[in-house]
């Protein structure tokens, strides 16, 4: 299994970017739920996470309000859809899976828990600045 992101890019403070994240093989056991980022020199933080039995949302408070997470439950692709971008929020993102009954019952601290995650995205550059 493949995790493919894709949609970062080069954008100006204020601007606005959406990034995807499928999944190679289709799987309803293998679900992308959760988008991470890391700057140079950074630890990978928790950026949003969609929990699937009722698609209740998790954001860090660092986006809240600027950045919100999806999905199509029918193409099994994760969205982040980011506006108002910062500076401060050039770095590398990742997507990351969770396979079997974890896409849907975990809460907060396990979607933040990196080691909760089964499978990796590549990493797509979002780079903000003028």
């Amino acid at each position: 299994v493949q995790l493919q992101a894709s949609g970062g890019g080069l954008v100006q403070p204020g601007g606005s970017l959406s990034l995807s994240c499928a999944a190679s093989a289709h799987s309803s056991d293998i679900n992308p739920v959760a988008w991470f980022r890391q700057a140079p020199g950074m630890e990978r933080d928790f950026v949003a996470a969609i929990r699937l039995s009722d698609r209740n949302t998790f954001h860090a408070n660092s986006v809240k309000g600027r950045f919100t997470i999806s999905r199509d439950n029918a193409k099994n692709t994760l969205y982040l859809h980011m506006r108002g971008l910062k500076p401060e929020d050039t770095a590398v993102y990742y997507c990351a899976a969770m396979e079997g009954r974890m896409a849907y019952t975990s809460i907060l601290s396990t979607f933040r828990n990196d080691d909760s995650y089964d499978y990796w995205g590549q990493g797509t550059q979002v780079t903000v600045s003028s």
